[in-house]
């Protein structure tokens, strides 16, 4: 299984969204709450530019908001 890392905040929809994906899909991620970790966040930003989340981090590569097909072709789920 890859490294999933995602970047969230509590009350963000499309955080919601992708995690409900990656339950669906029995992928294993580890989250990073940017409200509560400013480590995390700063370092989501310096990575990514963005200050929107989700930022979710496959093995270095990184997908902003909630964008399934990338996931997919990340992760590797065909289904």
């Amino acid at each position: 299984m890859k490294k999933v890392d995602i970047y969230t905040t509590p009350s963000c929809v499309y955080c919601k969204k992708t995690k409900a994906f990656f339950v669906e899909h029995k992928v294993e991620y580890t989250e990073h709450d940017v409200t509560k970790d400013a480590a995390a966040r700063d370092d989501m930003i310096k990575r990514s530019g963005q200050m929107g989340v989700p930022v979710v981090d496959v093995e270095g590569q990184l997908v902003v908001g909630f964008d399934e097909s990338k996931l997919r072709e990340l992760i590797g789920i065909t289904d």
